[in-house]
């Protein structure tokens, strides 16, 4: 899959805050998976690339297959705390 947008040549302060947050929020106590599941949930521009990264970083950081299916559905399912 390839990448849509080349955020460095098109929104590289964009790219830089991005950066913040994400080193910001490593050094947080979020767990890993945690966190994965927050930037898909955070997709709001549709990105396939995006999506299918934060997808497999999710279950590399162990999540389950069954939350990253129900995270359209989170309020409702009774497996989010």
């Amino acid at each position: 899959m390839s990448q849509r947008i080349d955020y460095t040549k098109v929104a590289p302060g964009a790219l830089r805050a991005m950066y913040g947050l994400e080193k910001y929020l490593a050094e947080s106590s979020l767990e890993p998976s945690l966190r994965e599941l927050i930037k898909l949930r955070a997709q709001i521009n549709g990105c396939a690339y995006c999506i299918d990264m934060h997808a497999k970083d999710a279950r590399a950081a162990g999540e389950s297959e069954q939350r990253l299916y129900g995270l359209v559905a989170w309020r409702e399912a009774p497996y989010y705390t």
